[in-house]
């Protein structure tokens, strides 16, 4: 008895000794995330204006990627793809500020696999995961930062977000700043105005007021004596923030800062052999999740869409980043994009709307208002007044090495041809095998997952509800703008698919088909009859057109904030549902916090006079 107690005291020793090399061996991870800002924000990225001494000294002591790119050029988006390793567009999460339920039993959070991997988990503070339908919580700390709670409970892995450079940030007094407005670099389809430079200046003040907090965040860790055994992250939430950045799918849209600091006794995961180098492999926000997972050697489930960039499981550097843009806030754009290093290629869906369309809260800032007002006097060039009008471009694409501000579309240079052929494929690829869900528009793809009493996710993954292929061969079809594929697109609109019908009259509303028109107003889509009355509008039709887009605002349609958009797109025969808007009961908006349908109502009034 006596020997077999000692023998099984000799077990249990070792199996504490295995158990405590193994926690040691496990690297505690500190996730810093700034708000809204691009590489070009950043010293080390090149900036000589900036003041970022913490990040240039952490990029110095760690590694400097310089070819990282947000999937999204906004952040709820991105943090839907962050929090899944799926991206948004592939789940139908992508609209901002939307909550679409996914099917949590099939996908889960990352954090997830780190709990049940025994780690702590933390997130100060901000989620905003665009997702509805979980109500537990994924984070054992969802809310507050304690260094001396992580000191305790390592393994950890701890989000911090830096809001200091938010968008926000750059909206008020742009007067008095620190940084000399006469030293920023103004990009070629800005207007070199005063207060767009000084608006330039007055971010600039955010950035280095975010550096300094990501300073004291290191540390915070190094006084808690936990350097050594934590991997130090550091990364932007996607690009931006003046006009023309945030939200779209140019370079400074999506070109993000990220620098990763290993320590020594974690060198098997150094990217290069000595620290301070610059890392040029490419690598998109919707890989992180999926390294993070693998570094600390938790379940990668099989669904994560992105690549392992770090350690043993470094998977294969993909050929092209993929990004989408879809609505923002209470505007509608449809936009997808690929880039590999050099070029960038984005596809628009929506070629018929302005870039720059007002949008509530991107005008609170001055540089905007500052452009917009130069643009109507005509104190502009033509690169510069082009974002206000609508795209016409089908297709852009961009030398991202000669042309930064992304302004000098090659698509029609035969030299390039062979690059946009070869974007053009892989782009297609890409969408097909991550199921786009974002090829039809939002109110549809809601109404079809409540109808199958179903998520976006798994509609956009059943070929009777949406076949992607057809879509996007019908899609195709109508953006090509060819009179000669009228018949064709005339014969979409009988079909039984929606897809079919909704790219339909999209390629009749580009080639002014009247006859389309007369049609599609009696579909029983609602996106399908607001096109079709659009047409009707432009055809000298006006009555017929407004009456029907007048319909769908008094029986407020499940594509209500379509039809409110419809309203200024019209034009000037727009005024004429200025009543209908008037009328509008938006109670129900209120409880809303972005209160999108009350924004497009309020801007309506005040741009047809009636405020």
């Amino acid at each position: 008895m006596k020997r077999l107690s000692i023998s099984s005291l000799f077990i249990i020793m070792v199996f504490c000794i295995v158990e405590i090399y193994a926690q040691d061996e496990k690297p505690n991870i500190l996730w810093l995330t700034s708000e809204d800002n691009s590489a070009e924000w950043i010293g080390c990225y090149g900036n000589s204006n900036a003041e970022t001494p913490n990040i240039d000294a952490l990029a110095k002591e760690g590694f400097q990627y310089m070819n990282t790119f947000a999937n999204a050029p906004v952040c709820a988006p991105q943090r839907s793809t962050w929090i899944t390793g799926v991206m948004a567009i592939s789940m139908g999460t992508h609209p901002m500020r939307s909550s679409y339920k996914i099917p949590h039993n099939k996908i889960k959070y990352y954090p997830d696999f780190l709990n049940e991997n025994g780690y702590y988990t933390g997130n100060f503070a901000k989620k905003d995961y665009n997702i509805g339908g979980r109500n537990d919580e994924p984070w054992d700390n969802p809310k507050t930062l304690n260094w001396e709670t992580l000191k305790q409970q390592q393994p950890f892995f701890q989000v911090i977000n830096f809001q200091a450079s938010h968008e926000s940030r750059a909206f008020g007094e742009i007067d008095n700043t620190n940084h000399d407005p006469n030293k920023t670099r103004i990009p070629e389809y800005h207007p070199d105005i005063p207060d767009i430079r000084k608006n330039y200046a007055h971010y600039h003040d955010a950035i280095k007021k975010m550096d300094s907090q990501i300073g004291d965040a290191i540390k915070n860790l190094e006084k808690a004596g936990l350097a050594e055994n934590t991997i130090v992250v550091y990364v932007s939430d996607h690009g931006g923030v003046l006009p023309r950045s945030k939200r779209y799918l140019f370079k400074n849209s999506l070109h993000c800062p990220l620098v990763i600091r290993i320590p020594e006794k974690y060198k098997k995961l150094w990217p290069a052999d000595e620290v301070g180098a610059k890392i040029d492999r490419l690598v998109s926000f919707v890989d992180m999740p999926k390294t993070w997972l693998s570094i600390t050697g938790s379940e990668v489930p099989d669904y994560m869409q992105g690549n392992i960039f770090l350690g043993a499981d470094t998977e294969k550097e993909q050929e092209y980043h993929f990004a989408f843009r879809g609505r923002m806030d209470e505007r509608f754009d449809n936009a997808r994009a690929v880039s590999n290093k050099r070029y960038l290629y984005i596809r628009n869906y929506m070629p018929y709307l302005p870039w720059m369309q007002y949008l509530e809260y991107l005008w609170r800032m001055k540089a905007t208002q500052a452009w917009e007002e130069a643009v109507k006097k005509g104190d502009v060039t033509e690169v510069q007044s082009r974002f206000f009008k609508p795209k016409g471009w089908t297709e852009e694409l961009y030398d991202m090495h000669n042309d930064p501000d992304c302004v000098n579309n090659l698509i029609d240079n035969q030299e390039f041809s062979s690059v946009a052929v070869n974007m053009r494929v892989a782009l297609r690829e890409k969408q097909i095998k991550i199921n786009d869900a974002g090829l039809l528009p939002e109110s549809e793809m809601a109404r079809l997952a409540k109808e199958a009493n179903s998520t976006i996710y798994e509609v956009s993954r059943n070929q009777d509800l949406f076949n992607i292929e057809k879509i996007l061969n019908a899609a195709d079809l109508a953006l090509d703008k060819n009179p000669n594929n009228l018949s064709k697109l005339r014969a979409m609109l009988e079909s039984n698919d929606l897809g079919e019908r909704y790219w339909g009259i999209v390629g009749c509303f580009l080639l002014n088909d009247k006859e389309s028109g007369f049609k599609g107003i009696n579909d029983e889509s609602h996106e399908v009859q607001a096109m079709a009355a659009w047409i009707l509008t432009k055809n000298g039709e006006v009555d017929k057109g407004v009456a029907c887009i007048r319909q769908l605002i008094e029986q407020r349609s499940y594509a209500l904030l379509t039809a409110l958009n419809m309203v200024e797109w019209i034009g000037e025969s727009g005024e004429k549902l200025i009543p209908a808007v008037k009328a509008l009961d938006l109670r129900e908006s209120y409880k809303n916090q972005y209160k999108y349908q009350i924004r497009r109502r309020d801007h309506l009034l005040n741009f047809f006079g009636e405020q």
